[in-house]
């Protein structure tokens, strides 16, 4: 079987991560997905991975503090996680490398998207550390931006629910889920989905996204064979 994206980039949130702990990192979990990732690899696809922080650090521990540091502690919470993801995709045979946005040379290599497709193209699995490397952006931002650096073909955005809907169905039991729309409806609905700035560099670049549910780490297989899950985020 062929899979239906070439290149692929997912997004993990740091809570997955944390498993049923709820925080830090999660050996098992990892390895499951680890090992639908290495699914992904056999079907053909090139996967690269940004992975969050807030299984660790999530924004400012005191209202006071400075916005800047504490984003800086974010991505060292994304660093950790992404050396250890790293770690558990090479316990499943793969060979993969985490590159940095921020400069730690023996810690990762610097991001550079020419060597970044380089390393695609030989089939290694990616984690970008560090966002974008800059105070006031999510993840969420970091893995649009990387997605449309490499020439991704897809924005896997996976959460803790089955897609998108009109209001946050964990709250309301009413909640309507979409199976489609589009990166500017997300941007005036106000969907919380993802944050706007990565809904509008995803626009911007025509980069399509697929919201699913990482509960269950075969969804990430599922999609990279082109299977109806989710909610699938169009450009216009």
């Amino acid at each position: 079987m062929t899979p239906c994206y070439q290149r692929i980039m997912l997004k993990i949130s740091g809570e997955v991560l944390a498993g049923e702990k709820g925080f830090g990192f999660d050996y098992p979990t990892a390895a499951a997905i680890a090992s639908r990732v290495r699914q992904c690899v056999e079907l053909g696809s090139e996967v690269a991975i940004v992975v969050g922080g807030g299984n660790y650090w999530r924004g400012r521990s005191h209202p006071d503090m400075n916005r800047a540091r504490a984003d800086s502690i974010g991505m060292l919470a994304t660093a950790m996680n992404s050396l250890a993801l790293a770690d558990a995709l090479e316990q499943e045979g793969l060979r993969a490398k985490v590159m940095s946005a921020v400069d730690m040379p023996k810690i990762a290599e610097l991001f550079t998207a020419e060597k970044a497709v380089e390393y695609l193209k030989q089939k290694i699995v990616l984690i970008f550390a560090c966002g974008t490397g800059n105070p006031c952006f999510s993840t969420d931002s970091g893995a649009a931006l990387r997605g449309v650096e490499i020439g991704a073909d897809i924005f896997f955005k996976s959460t803790n629910v089955d897609g998108v809907y009109d209001k946050d169905p964990h709250r309301f039991p009413d909640a309507v889920k979409y199976d489609r729309l589009t990166h500017g409806e997300i941007l005036a609905k106000g969907l919380g989905v993802m944050d706007a700035s990565a809904a509008a560099i995803c626009r911007e670049n025509h980069l399509n996204t697929l919201v699913f549910n990482l509960n269950d780490p075969e969804n990430i297989v599922r999609a990279a064979r082109g299977e109806k899950i989710g909610t699938l985020v169009l450009c216009e």
